[in-house]
């Protein structure tokens, strides 16, 4: 069988996706679309209007890829339902009508967990109470394969989830069009493996790889997004169209299996607890590398929860300097920004952008010709957010001389942090439209 990855995140690329669909010849396509913060603006933005909470580009990927989904018999499973899988179903429902194009959806909700979990829970990040974190946004469970498999024997065309494991989304249909016992701990280490690997699409094909004179990629301006072509005993082949650019070698293959593992040994999800220090990995061809020999351990009998709550309000202000002394004229708009702001400010940022915003150290004798100062902080309240671009923007006519492109900015900001929750709390339905 063949599963392509046509979306690493939100925001990702469409071309590359039509692309696969189109030539890959692929069972199923996978667009992955949620990170902790996504999910939980996507609940705020739910409460502002009940049919809202999907993804924003769910409509404009729909609109492309469906008519080529049927035509090619290319079933989707995607995580863009966000906060509102059933609005997202309608949606598509809604669009196939449109095109006059035979669709059939299935929608798969649980996830949300925020009427379930409370005060006393604890945080694993910090050891504190959940009801420290008040005002709790969102509270969506980490879901696993089995929640996805009814959605699969309806035989839908399009699955559209929640807050689902990213590396369930891909071992789902291996599971399906395999017939694997869910305890057979092996076979789901090597298919949560190969999720992994296609979790993050450009990823592994050169795209968060590359680096100029290091690690040189051809084609970053047309990337292609990987496909596996996955055996019935679980080994795969991570591979691209040929046609486009990028590259998929041992190494950009290495940096995805390690990426965001902490403990190789001992990877959590809904379905197992990996172990990829087994996995063996062998360059084949150009652009093919075969992934087998992962292992598992049986599944945790707790879920991942990710609590969005309300942090407070971002402050932030920015302004330009040039010319041969840009470096001192910076130092001095940061020194007076402090020494205003700091009394009611204790916690504000400050940044010289381009020569210590980023490792808060200065490279010795550094002198950039242009500098861009930035200033924030977290606050309480809104107004006291807005002070802190008003006084950058105050630097406009009492100095330094020369700023330029003020920038100010107020924005709520969403925490993040995470719970767990036994598997045996959480009702899974599945939704199906036609």
């Amino acid at each position: 069988m063949r599963i392509g990855s046509g979306a690493g995140f939100a925001g990702d690329r469409i071309e590359p996706a039509i692309a696969l669909v189109e030539q890959g010849n692929l069972d199923y396509l996978i667009l992955e679309g949620l990170a902790e913060r996504t999910i939980a603006l996507a609940q705020k933005h739910k409460k502002t209007n009940q049919t809202h909470g999907y993804n924003i580009y769910l409509e404009e990927r729909i609109r492309v890829l469906l008519p080529v989904l049927l035509k090619k018999n290319v079933r989707l499973i995607t995580n863009m339902g966000a906060a509102n899988p059933v609005s997202a179903a309608n949606k598509i429902m809604e669009i196939a009508k449109e095109m006059g194009l035979p669709c059939k959806v299935a929608a798969v909700t649980g996830d949300d967990v925020v009427d379930k979990v409370n005060g006393e829970y604890e945080v694993w990040e910090t050891g504190k109470r959940l009801k420290e974190y008040e005002p709790i946004i969102s509270a969506n469970a980490y879901l696993g394969i089995e929640a996805l498999l009814p959605a699969l024997e309806t035989d839908a065309n399009i699955i559209v989830t929640g807050r689902v494991a990213d590396p369930s989304l891909v071992l789902a249909p291996i599971v399906h069009h395999y017939k694997w016992d869910l305890e057979h701990y092996d076979l789901m280490g090597q298919g949560t493996l190969i999720g992994h690997l296609l979790e993050c699409a450009g990823q592994i094909t050169g795209g968060y790889f590359a680096d100029p004179g290091r690690k040189d990629v051809e084609g970053l301006d047309h990337l292609g997004f990987p496909y596996a072509i996955i055996e019935p005993n679980g080994t795969a082949t991570i591979t691209k169209l040929a046609n486009t650019g990028g590259v998929v070698n041992l190494q950009t293959v290495k940096e995805q299996l390690l990426y965001e593992i902490h403990d190789p040994t001992h990877y959590f999800t809904p379905d197992c607890i990996a172990d990829f220090s087994t996995a063996q990995l062998k360059e084949i061809g150009k652009d093919k590398v075969l992934v087998y020999g992962a292992t598992g351990k049986r599944k945790p009998d707790s879920l991942k929860v990710s609590v969005g709550y309300h942090a407070g309000f971002l402050g932030e202000g920015e302004i330009s300097y040039a010319g041969s002394s840009a470096f001192q004229r910076g130092e001095l708009a940061q020194q007076i920004l402090e020494k205003r702001l700091l009394p009611n400010y204790p916690e504000l940022k400050s940044d010289l952008i381009g020569v210590s915003s980023l490792h808060h150290g200065q490279f010795a004798g550094f002198q950039p010709y242009e500098v861009r100062v930035r200033v924030a902080a977290l606050c309480e309240t809104e107004d006291e957010a807005s002070r802190i671009g008003h006084e950058v923007e105050s630097l406009y006519t009492n100095g330094p001389a020369g700023g330029g492109g003020a920038r100010k900015r107020v924005e709520e900001v969403i925490g993040i942090v995470s719970t767990f929750i036994k598997r045996e709390e959480i009702t899974v339905k599945t939704q199906v439209l036609e």
